[in-house]
């Protein structure tokens, strides 16, 4: 991608536009609205409108503020440099606020340039059902586990309302089901989800689909959201040594973290340049001092450095090494 600095926007769309309504700032959102749908009173509900730098002056969020009180905003990282990411979340107060709700969010940008940024919210806020907890919340997750989080669900209204299904587009959940009350004027049922052991490692962010049999309001979404970690990670996944003088050294640290205490058995990696010394305890956190010795020849270098250790499996973790070996400066 080619970057470009937002004063050539400026310069491009200067005739007939204020600098609040210039559209460098609504480029870097993936989206600037979002529908909740139908969610249940106490439900936890929450969006995030994500944003990229797209440019090469770095960019400072100053503010956020809604039109509506059933929605928070909360701005998830103020400065952004180049190519960097972060987030507008958009909380949905179900809690305190009943039906159709709308709300605007207005993003503040205030460096490079001043610029405002709309982001729309709307949703329905039913309020003859509650959901307890409001969100399934599975947190960390140890890959392989089977994990199980209980709800319940409660109905106001007519005696003959049914859920019919449970549904979700994320197929290692399963959900079962149970009527616990069936009243004069009351519904009640229990439903477990159980994450399987078949989960593959990384976020969950996903929602439940819970269908009834009423036809003005035939479904609500329940967000679920959690972490399935891997047995054994190495971090960062690359190390950028960056440019580095030949004949110079650069020293950086790996983080190895496992479930379980574990022994490195071996670190193996093609460039002799590099040097990791070998721990000998069991630990659940490793840190690895990593020294790189630049040979005499310019050149650019992609290794990978493989951590092998004493788990079930003997599972290993994988980093890439990248690095920019440089001529020496010459002295004048």
């Amino acid at each position: 991608m080619r970057l470009i600095s937002i004063l050539g926007c400026f310069v491009l769309l200067w005739a007939g536009q204020t600098v609040s309504a210039q559209p460098w700032a609504n480029k870097m959102f993936e989206t600037t609205a979002h529908d909740f749908g139908v969610v249940a009173r106490n439900s936890k509900q929450q969006f995030q409108f994500k944003i990229k730098n797209i440019y090469l002056e770095d960019v400072h969020i100053a503010r956020v503020r809604s039109s509506c009180g059933c929605t928070s905003p909360i701005i998830e990282k103020r400065t952004l440099k180049t190519y960097e990411s972060g987030a507008i979340t958009a909380v949905y107060n179900t809690n305190s606020f009943l039906g159709s709700k709308n709300a605007t969010i207005t993003v503040t940008i205030d460096k490079p340039y001043y610029a405002e940024v709309q982001l729309s919210i709307q949703g329905f806020i039913r309020s003859d059902v509650v959901v307890n907890p409001g969100s399934v919340q599975f947190g960390e997750v140890a890959q392989g586990s089977v994990v199980e989080k209980p709800l319940s669900i409660l109905y106001a209204g007519r005696n003959t309302w049914k859920i019919t299904d449970v549904r979700s587009a994320y197929p290692h959940f399963e959900v079962e089901l149970n009527e616990l009350e069936r009243g004069t004027t009351r519904v009640s049922y229990t439903m477990v989800v159980r994450l399987k052991k078949d989960a593959p490692v990384g976020y969950i962010q996903d929602e439940l689909t819970i269908v009834t049999d009423d036809p003005k309001n035939k479904t609500i979404s329940l967000a679920v959201q959690g972490r399935v970690i891997a047995p054994l990670t190495v971090s960062p996944a690359t190390l950028i040594l960056g440019p580095v003088e030949a004949g110079a050294e650069v020293a950086k640290k790996l983080v190895v973290r496992g479930n379980v205490p574990f022994r490195i058995t071996k670190i193996t990696c093609n460039d002799q340049c590099l040097k990791i010394d070998l721990p000998d305890e069991a630990k659940k956190l490793h840190l690895l001092p990593v020294q790189f010795t630049a040979g005499e020849e310019a050149k650019k270098m992609v290794e990978n450095i493989t951590i092998h250790t004493d788990l079930p499996g003997e599972a290993t973790a994988t980093c890439v090494l990248t690095v920019d070996v440089t001529k020496p400066t010459e002295e004048p």
